[in-house]
């Protein structure tokens, strides 16, 4: 994990994901490899030569029906629950979490703005 401050991740959550996988991939040249959900798969987004993973796209569903449909970057924080509440008493609002995933704890936060990210980290 990337020091607190550092953008860990992207990714997108949509209701047609492989339609949206395959808009990138060919808007972009990126490729794609299945990422195991049980009973769906979402995608990792990986670089055109598929070297490496630099995204994810995934499906509004279960865990993640309640993600907004948009480029979501990762922010790594110390204590997700702590930055969490944070948000909140600043005028922000927390969408989704704080919740597990992969590990991690994280939470998706919408700003006074209403701008929206996650926050990753313990």
């Amino acid at each position: 994990m990337p020091p607190p401050g550092s953008i860990a991740w992207h990714d997108l959550t949509v209701p047609n994901a492989p339609e949206i996988r395959d808009f990138y991939c060919q808007v972009v040249g990126w490729s794609y490899t299945d990422h195991d959900m049980g009973d769906y798969n979402d995608f990792n987004i990986n670089l055109p030569d598929g070297s490496q993973t630099v995204a994810g796209i995934c499906h509004a569903r279960g865990p993640n029906a309640n993600v907004p449909p948009q480029w979501l970057v990762y922010i790594v924080v110390e204590n997700v629950a702590e930055s969490a509440s944070k948000c909140v008493e600043l005028g922000g609002r927390v969408i989704d979490g704080p919740r597990e995933m992969g590990g991690q704890t994280f939470c998706v936060i919408q700003d006074p703005a209403g701008a929206v990210a996650a926050l990753i980290g313990e």
